[in-house]
C-alpha cells in the first residue's frame, strides 16, 4: 500500500512556506504538480506548472513578501484533498503590517501535493 497524505504531512507542508525555502515547498510537490497563485493575470491568478515553474513561483512569492509568514494555520485533509485556513501577515510598500486571510484548496497524489490553489480575501 503507498504513502497517503496524513494532516501532519500537510501540516509541514504549510509550515514550509514559513521558512522561505523554495527547494523545500517544491519537494512537497509530485513531479508535474500545479500551484495557482492567489494573484495574476490568469482566472486561477499566475499558475505554475511541474516542480521547476512551481518553484521558481513560490521563489517569486518570497522575493515579493520578504518578511511574508503564514499564521493561524488550519489544516484539514481528507482522502486525497485538504484544505488549509490561514493569515498571512507582510509588511506592504507603505511599511505597514498587513494582514490578509484566506485558503487554499489542495490536492494529493499519494504523499505529495499535486495542486495548491490559493485564495485571499482583499479588503476594499
Amino acid at each position: 500500500m503507498g504513502a497517503k497524505m496524513t494532516r501532519q504531512r500537510a501540516a509541514e507542508f504549510g509550515a514550509a512556506w514559513n521558512t522561505h525555502n523554495a527547494e523545500l515547498v517544491a519537494s512537497f510537490f509530485t513531479d508535474d504538480g500545479a500551484y495557482h497563485a492567489s494573484v495574476g493575470p490568469d482566472a486561477l491568478g499566475k499558475s505554475y506548472f511541474g516542480k521547476d515553474e512551481i518553484r521558481r513561483g513560490v521563489q517569486a512569492f518570497f522575493d515579493r513578501f520578504p518578511d511574508g509568514r503564514f499564521e493561524n494555520l488550519k489544516v484539514a485533509v481528507a482522502g486525497d484533498i485538504g484544505t488549509f485556513e490561514w493569515d498571512f501577515v507582510a509588511t506592504d510598500a507603505g511599511g505597514r503590517l498587513v494582514r490578509t486571510a484566506g485558503c487554499d484548496l489542495l490536492e494529493f497524489v499519494g504523499d505529495k501535493v499535486s495542486k495548491k490553489n490559493a485564495f485571499r480575501k482583499q479588503r476594499g
